[in-house]
């Protein structure tokens, strides 16, 4: 699942967290375990923090934890909480001057939307405790 690496670290470290979702967990040991630098792992749970779905610590025995139960966090939540989407649209682009491309960037545009809804409504489907099998 490395298609979006901040989504895989998310999910990871999340679904490793409902094993024991009190434990504190440093940034240090959690990219230790992901292959990757803890500043990587800070911005990232930074974001799941703002969205309510972590906790954090600061000092010698601080670090991360659930704000929720595993079982209330949906892997939606995640998704959200790092403000991507995997259905990519380009909304650089300059408005069309010819009017099929016109409808045809809109019409692509509302598809892509659609898709992105769906994909959102079947992530919130599943909770991080069930990928875990809590």
């Amino acid at each position: 699942m490395k298609r979006n690496s901040r989504l895989s670290l998310a999910l990871h470290t999340l679904s490793h967290m409902a094993g024991a979702p009190d434990r504190m967990r440093t940034s240090a040991d959690i990219a230790d375990h992901a292959g990757t630098n803890p500043v990587v792992v800070r911005r990232v749970l930074g974001k799941l923090r703002e969205a309510g779905l972590l906790t954090s610590e600061k000092g010698h025995s601080g670090g991360w934890r659930l704000a929720r139960a595993p079982q209330e966090i949906t892997l939606a939540d995640v998704y959200l909480a790092l403000d991507e989407r995997l259905v990519a649209t380009d909304e650089s682009r300059e408005p069309a001057t010819c009017s099929v491309e016109h409808a045809l960037q809109t019409r692509v545009s509302t598809v892509l939307d659609e898709v992105e809804r769906s994909l959102v409504d079947k992530l919130g489907e599943t909770s991080i405790s069930e990928v875990r099998g809590v």
